[in-house]
Parts: structure tokens; sequence; C-alpha cells
């Protein structure tokens, strides 16, 4: 094999050419795949995210500078790894929960933290429970077209962090939501921006008002990729037109820094929605990146 960079079309897929590992033991971050749509209550075709977006990372994977425009590359400070996916619950949502959990258990318990790529979305419950097992009650930072707080004591891709509040693993007073553009009255006691707010408040400004909500309190941040509007995210179950652009959504992430962001996801990318171009799960895999340095920043603190 050729030495220098390797070609976005070559060689083996990992998330940005990550080595693959079998555990996270040494590591400082894992990341790891949830293969899963059978909570959609629209369109399926998420389980096929993870894929896609470790496809498209990379293009971003081999530039020695990291991810423009982070300063660094993460893998000079940190040492980051690609688990692979979880699998063991093919079509069952009762199966995919435990699995998952147990997933992230294993990967918390070595001290490394998790970056997972969906995906639907309810994949966020099990590893929102993992965490607050690991941290405590948490924070939530939701990016979503959707509050996903339906009243409701089934569990799909819209109830979940309803389910989360209730069992006191969320702490709402801390938590909020951006992007909101299917209206549901009941907050649960979450500060809500919808997508009006977010199209009207620069991105600075929104990141101080996270911020500000979050405070000290330990945070996992989910990033739903229909939080952008449809026109940059297109290959998605439940597309919700009236949302912000890519460039708006990555100001605001990286005006993060420094808060205690102990975990993440991004979710929700269905890439055969779309043509070649594959513009939903680019999207998608920055993203996950713009997540991944929060995560390890937030542990180099």
């Amino acid at each position: 094999m050729s030495q220098g960079m390797m070609e976005p079309y070559a060689g083996l897929i990992s998330f940005l050419r990550m080595p693959f590992a079998e555990t996270a033991e040494g590591l400082d971050i894992a990341v790891m795949g949830v293969p899963f749509d059978l909570a959609t209550t629209g369109r399926s075709g998420a389980r096929f995210g993870p894929r896609g977006v470790r496809e498209m990372s990379l293009t971003m994977a081999e530039f020695p500078w990291g991810v423009w425009p982070w300063e660094y590359h993460f893998r000079d400070k940190f040492k980051v790894a690609d688990l692979g996916d979880v699998t063991g619950f093919t079509a069952y949502t009762d199966r995919m929960m435990p699995c998952v959990e147990e997933a992230a258990d294993k990967v918390l318990a070595t001290d490394a933290q998790l970056l997972t790529i969906g995906g639907d979305h309810s994949i966020s419950y099990p590893l929102l429970r993992a965490h607050a097992r690991r941290h405590g009650p948490l924070a939530l930072i939701h990016f979503d077209a959707h509050s996903d707080t339906w009243t409701d004591d089934d569990l799909n891709h819209g109830t979940m962090f309803y389910h989360a509040i209730q069992e006191g693993i969320i702490v709402p007073e801390n938590s909020i939501q951006l992007g909101m553009r299917t209206p549901n009255p009941d907050t649960h006691g979450m500060l809500v921006h919808d997508g009006l707010d977010c199209l009207r408040t620069p991105a600075d400004e929104m990141a101080r008002r996270i911020r500000e909500r979050v405070g000290d309190r330990p945070a996992y941040l989910t990033f739903d990729i229909d939080f952008l509007d449809p026109a940059y995210a297109p290959a998605t179950g439940t597309p919700v037109v009236g949302g912000p652009n890519v460039a708006y959504a990555r100001d605001v992430l990286k005006a993060l820094r420094g808060l205690n962001i102990v975990g993440g996801d991004q979710v929700e990318v269905a890439p055969h929605y779309e043509g070649p171009g594959q513009i939903t799960a680019l999207a998608g895999a920055t993203i996950a990146c713009d997540i991944l340095y929060l995560i390890a920043e937030a542990r180099g603190q």
C-alpha cells in the first residue's frame, strides 16, 4: 500500500479512518454505530446511517490539520478508535435497548467517552441511561425538528425523551431543545427554541443561551439531522422545511467549547433517500466530527 494520503474511495471504512478496536480499553473516545430504525413513525432507512456517515467521513479523514475550522487534529491529542456497530437485536426494539445500553456501559466503564452514530433517534434513550449511570442526571442539548417528548407509554423515536425525563435521567431545568418545527405545547420543563428562533438568532447568541441553560451540569448532546432544513439534509425519515443550514449548526456547536459534554450522538441519516451525492450523510459526518471535538475537549479540561 502506498504511503501518504489514502483516496477517500479506497480502503476499509471506519469513522474518519480511525483504527478499529474491539474494546474501549486505553481509549479517550470510542465511536460506535447503532444500525436501527424500527422505532420510526414515518420513513425507515436510518439503519443505514452509520455506514453512510462513516463513508462520507472519509472525505475529511486524511487532512493532517484536522476537520476545518477546528485548529488541530483530534488524534494528535486524544486516542480514538471505531468500535464498529452494536448488533444482536435485528428487528426488535425491546432487544435493541439492552444491547445498546450494555455496549455503552462497557465503553464508559473503561473511562472512555462515547460518540454514537444512528440509527433512528430512539437509540438515544439507552445511551442516556448508560451516561446517567456514569455521570449522574444529565442536561440534554437537543438539536431537532421534533421535540421527541410526546406523552406516550410506548417507546418510539418521538417519545424517548419523555421517558428519560420521567426516569429522572434528564434534568429539564438544565436542558434545551433547538430547531423544533412540529408543535408540541408540553415542554416538560425544557427550554425550547423553535426553528424560527434559530433563524432569527445569531449562532453566538444561541450558543450563549445553551451555555447559560446547561451551566456546569454534565451534558449529553444529541443531533437529529432533520434539525437542518431539507435543502441541506433531504435524506432523513421525517424532513421538515424551515430549518437552519449546516454552517449555522456548526457555528453553534463550535461555540459550545468548554461545556462539560460527556457524550453525544448524531442520528436519523437515511442515505438511500438521495442520490450518489450523499449531502445528508456528509452533513451528518461533519457534525459528528464537531461533537467528537466537543467531547474530546471536555475530557481534556
